[in-house]
């Protein structure tokens, strides 16, 4: 084998013509550097859409890109950067088979960087590739936006998920879609709003917004008024859980209810026996404790109207869980029970419930839920927790769609 390709082989670059290889001293330590040219068919090239043109000028001479290490040593790729007159782009840096546009670094070190960003902390991977974490954030969203720019991430979608999660304290939110078929994040915008939605549906475009089929959501009105307006022939689903967890806010308030009402009128002994009630309550009844089982028999023999709160709560579970018409007829016993339930939190929760009928009423024919939005959601917060928050939303929608929109490269050198 010829020792050029054993260095273009090891230096990751390929249509590249290698012209030297130097171990040089820099700054107290010795680096490798590989001095090379791109192969003829590859120069004089937009970096941008890879057009032949013509040459501009020199750009500001000798350039270094940063490649993988060689064992304990650092290497370095190092080549002239003319510029070229791209007609459609303009006076643009030369194209390089060995690094993408913009680049300091060298594809086989960024594909790894960001793959190793996908799998562990900022801190961790800059300490390993002795590389800044601003440097690791940039290279993220290079390649996302590489990747990206390669493959429609909103090809083909028929059923969606629509969702938002808290990024950081202030009300700051993401907007979040994701492919119910797939599981993927397919999209990410910076609000929580009408207009948010609205931008989804713009890259979208008319044609595929008329593709879908199925949209589910919790009851925020700015995501369905929205998802009426631009794809009326999708079926809105209101996602399950959502609605639940509306029936056990209403059960805690009637809880609450009952235990400072005793309070302010000083019957401490009688308020004592809902201390601790909460998560005996809430929680769902195959997860009890043999004590919080023993709690809710309390309840259940003193306590008739905290207890008929709990079954309406139980009973609005059991609709979703039955689902199609039965779940239907369900729902109609349930509203009917809530109103004559004389607890004003449920009464009221009757109420919202008639309003968003329709929307139940799809989602117990068509079993849709917002599970892979929330679970994304969850994967969310998990990068946000592990790199201790994001300066910016930009920043986090980066690494959603390196960890949860499929594209995260594959490592160097690996087989597909």
């Amino acid at each position: 084998m010829r020792t050029a390709r054993v260095w273009r082989r090891l230096l990751g670059v390929e249509q590249t013509v290698i012209e030297s290889v130097e171990l040089v001293e820099e700054r107290g330590e010795e680096v490798v550097v590989a001095r090379v040219r791109p192969v003829r068919a590859r120069r004089s090239r937009c970096s941008r859409c890879e057009r032949r043109c013509r040459g501009y000028d020199g750009g500001d001479g000798r350039r270094r890109w940063r490649t993988l290490d060689l064992g304990t040593t650092k290497a370095f790729v190092e080549a002239d950067a003319p510029r070229v007159a791209c007609p459609e782009h303009g006076v643009v840096v030369a194209d390089v088979p060995w690094a993408r546009p913009g680049a300091r670094s060298t594809r086989g070190f960024e594909d790894t960087c960001a793959w190793l960003a996908a799998h562990a902390a900022f801190t961790v991977v800059a300490a390993l590739l002795r590389v800044s974490w601003r440097t690791v954030a940039g290279v993220v969203t290079r390649v996302v936006a590489d990747l990206a720019g390669r493959t429609d991430q909103l090809a083909g979608l028929r059923r969606i998920g629509i969702d938002e999660i808290a990024h950081r304290r202030g009300h700051r939110y993401l907007t979040v879609v994701v492919d119910h078929d797939t599981g993927r994040l397919v999209w990410a915008g910076k609000g929580r709003d009408s207009d948010t939605v609205r931008r989804f549906f713009d890259t979208l475009g008319a044609e595929r917004s008329a593709q879908l089929t199925h949209v589910s959501a919790d009851g925020a009105e700015w995501i369905h008024t929205v998802v009426a307006e631009r794809a009326p022939q999708a079926v809105a689903c209101l996602d399950p859980f959502h609605v639940v967890a509306w029936a056990t806010k209403a059960l805690d308030a009637v809880r609450r209810g009952m235990w400072n009402e005793p309070r302010g009128a000083g019957k401490t002994a009688q308020a004592e026996t809902l201390k601790g009630s909460r998560w005996a309550l809430i929680k769902n009844p195959d997860d009890l404790t043999r004590p919080q089982r023993t709690t809710l028999a309390g309840i259940a023999k003193t306590n008739q109207g905290l207890y008929r709160a709990w079954l309406l709560k139980e009973q609005l579970r059991a609709v979703f869980a039955t689902k199609g018409d039965e779940g239907r007829q369900l729902l109609a016993g349930w509203l009917a029970w809530a109103k004559r339930s004389r607890l004003p939190a449920f009464v009221k929760l009757a109420k919202t419930i008639e309003r968003y009928r329709d929307l139940i009423w799809n989602t117990l024919e068509h079993g849709l839920s917002n599970a892979r939005s929330e679970a994304t959601n969850t994967h969310l917060r998990v990068l946000t927790r592990r790199a201790y928050g994001y300066h910016s939303p930009e920043a986090l929608i980066a690494m959603a769609m390196l960890t949860r929109g499929g594209l995260c490269p594959d490592l160097p050198g690996r087989p597909a």
